[in-house]
């Protein structure tokens, strides 16, 4: 690679190197200049961010306040409080109320007669207002919040309450209703909590979480509603046990937070801001305070989910950076080619011209620098090299003579190997049963048997009975010479079987074969280089019980009338593999007019096609559909034409052999199949 590259590549490839090591500090420190500027920026964010959530928690509250303060103030209101059984101001009350309570958020209010304790509540749906809903007692605990709001000094009252009475969850606007310094009673509305925190919490930006808490710290509203104190401002007593917002907060961060939390309730309208730690992980805080309801606004935000680079900034940087980066490699290149390549460029001519034996040829000497040493002692080495060729042309000569009576010799010997291997391809294919299956099977089958060189290691049988045929194909480890090899020693082992066995019981006969190969071949005696495999396929027809019977070793029966295709699959492992595979019969019906196929790995595997990659199982199944219904031969045909269209200009990769057979429609399979030892395997 690094000779490839050249000394332009090499220099450029230098500079480029020297600037990502320079880049590294630049970018470190860049990097914490950014997130100082994150830091920052998240701060402004934090406190606008703030800003806003307490102007949107004001306005739907303060609406609430000022509609129960002019409800409180009505003068209809207290003519009925001050006389609460007279029917005729009860109604004008009611009818007064009822435009309130359309404006109300909850679309209801309720009025405490403050005489009676009496309650009452108005809905628009089961509870118009017209009688008291219950009574409120000082005796009940749950009652308390009515009495404590009543004592107190303040003209109204906000907090969150969850009523078991009315069984709701409620952010209550409180207004005490007075006569000229006599309490009447209490009115107001209320916000339903969950609206209320939809619209707090609707559209939280990612990393932001807002809160609310009273002066005390308590949670008000949390995104996290079982983390509400609800009724803590209507109950002081249960105040104290109401979650907390110090207890989410690091113990070394309480007291800081309780100095943000004064400074902002002195400060109404301005947001404090600090960092702590929220529920172990570390936020920035901004505090806020709200006069109107006497609660703080506590957003927390995780500066991590704030991206530190815009993407309309970070593309434009990138862009620019290597805009740059390329105009100094390109200023450096050409530099480069002036000073040194150009110089090395003309050094370069000259010495191909004294390669090419002009050795005149004048070299650039006149530089005074590096280069023109590097001249000046090159053409003293091509006087050299003048002189030692004139006294090997002699020699060249001697040997050239030699080389071409070795060459002769080679010529001889490749001639006598040819003529070998050309006699071994006569020999290989006198065992193939063509003559036997044309004589039994005559136009019903076909062959496509294709070594990848002159002889190879695939080879196919057939053996004809008196009840029957075998058929079967076989491919031998290797290919060449060796596979041819491996095709004779297989064929002796096929016959050995099949006069032990017979030709009815395809697994039987690869269950002895996978034996005998192995007391022939044993693995523990050959080198682990050595491949001594077989894959076999081998089929049994019986045309009088219209049957056929499979068993294969790595290799699958096809069979197809040209829409539905049917495969009876092989066992996984090849004959002599290490690990003994027991091999089981596969039993079909033998259908007229259907084609049986066996085909061998090296037709499967030819790499062909735009990506090298091989024939493949769905090509070859779709290509047996397309073709099943056709004769044999132009299937074969039809098969060859694929194949070398797929391969294109790739070399054969193994051995190929496909075998196809068919029963045709309206004749039954009348042949006289003869003893086995006059038809045999034999050509």
């Amino acid at each position: 690679m690094a000779a490839r590259l050249g000394l332009r590549g090499k220099s450029v490839g230098l500079l480029l190197l020297a600037c990502l090591l320079a880049l590294i500090p630049a970018g470190l420190i860049g990097w914490k200049a950014v997130v100082e500027v994150r830091d920052h920026f998240a701060g402004a964010y934090a406190e606008q961010y703030t800003l806003l959530q307490m102007q949107r928690v004001i306005t739907p509250v303060s609406r609430e306040l000022a509609l129960s303060r002019r409800l409180a103030d009505s003068i209809v209101t207290r003519e009925w409080l001050r006389q609460p059984d007279d029917p005729a101001r009860q109604e004008r009350f009611l009818a007064e109320a009822e435009g309130f309570r359309q404006h109300f958020a909850s679309r209801s209010y309720f009025i405490v007669e403050h005489a009676s304790g009496d309650y009452y509540l108005g809905d628009g749906y089961g509870q118009n207002g017209a009688a008291p809903r219950y009574r409120l007692s000082p005796d009940e605990p749950d009652d308390a919040w009515y009495f404590d709001t009543m004592g107190s000094t303040s003209t109204y009252d906000i907090n969150v309450s969850a009523d078991q009475v009315l069984d709701r969850a409620m952010v209550w606007v409180n207004v005490k209703v007075m006569d000229n310094g006599t309490l009447l009673g209490l009115t107001g509305g209320g916000i339903d909590l969950q609206q209320f925190i939809r619209r707090f919490l609707g559209n939280t930006p990612a990393g932001m979480t807002p809160m609310l808490i009273d002066s005390r710290g308590t949670l008000q509203v949390h995104p996290d509603t079982a983390r509400l104190a609800l009724g803590s401002g209507r109950n002081p007593a249960e105040a104290n046990d109401s979650p907390r917002i110090q207890a989410l907060v690091a113990e070394a961060d309480r007291e800081p937070l309780r100095r943000a939390m004064q400074d902002a309730m002195r400060r109404p309208g301005t947001v404090v801001a600090l960092e702590a730690e929220l529920e172990g992980a570390p936020r920035l805080l901004s505090v806020g305070y709200l006069p109107e309801l006497q609660w703080l606004l506590v957003t927390a935000l995780d500066l991590q989910t704030a991206p530190l680079l815009e993407r309309r900034w970070f593309w434009p940087m990138v862009v620019a950076f290597g805009l740059l980066l390329a105009l100094l490699t390109a200023s450096f290149a050409y530099t480069t080619h002036r000073l040194i390549l150009t110089p090395l460029q003309r050094l370069k001519l000259s010495a191909q011209a004294i390669a090419g034996g002009h050795y005149q040829s004048r070299l650039p000497t006149e530089r005074r620098d590096e280069i023109g040493e590097l001249s000046r002692t090159f053409a003293h080495m091509a006087r050299q090299v003048e002189g030692y060729t004139r006294n090997l042309e002699s020699q060249v000569h001697q040997r050239t003579q030699a080389l071409e009576e070795a060459h002769a010799q080679m010529v001889s010997a490749h001639r006598q190997l040819e003529a070998s291997i050309q006699y071994a391809s006569i020999i290989q294919q006198a065992i193939l049963p063509d003559d036997a299956l044309e004589q039994h099977l005559h136009h019903r089958y076909g062959v496509l048997w294709k070594p990848r060189d002159v002889v190879g290691g695939d080879f196919y049988v057939f053996r004809a009975t008196e009840r029957g045929y075998l058929l079967g194909i076989v491919d031998c480890a290797g290919h060449g010479v060796p596979g041819a090899l491996m095709t004779m020693l297989a064929r002796a082992i096929i016959d050995h079987a099949l006069a032990r066995e017979g030709a009815d019981d395809p697994a039987a006969l690869l269950g002895n074969i996978d034996r005998e190969s192995r007391k022939l071949l044993p693995q523990d005696q050959l080198p682990a280089s050595i491949a001594t495999s077989m894959d076999m396929g081998l089929v049994w027809v019986d045309p009088t019980a219209g049957t056929l019977t499979y068993a294969g070793a790595k290799i699958d029966l096809h069979a197809s009338d040209g829409e539905q295709l049917e495969t009876l699959a092989g066992h996984r492992r090849a004959l002599g593999h290490r690990r003994p595979a027991r091999y089981e019969n596969r039993v079909a019906p033998l259908r007229t007019g259907w084609t049986y196929t066996l085909c061998s790995d090296g037709f499967l595997d030819q790499a062909g096609g735009r990506d090298g990659f091989g024939f493949g199982n769905r090509r070859f199944r779709e290509l047996l559909l397309a073709q099943a219904g056709r004769p044999l031969e132009e299937q074969m045909m039809a098969f060859e034409a694929a194949l070398l269209a797929h391969q294109g200009d790739l070399p054969q990769r193994d051995d190929i052999t496909l075998l196809a057979f068919r029963l045709e429609p309206g004749s039954a399979d009348t042949s006289s199949p003869q003893p086995p030892e006059e038809t045999g395997d034999a050509r």
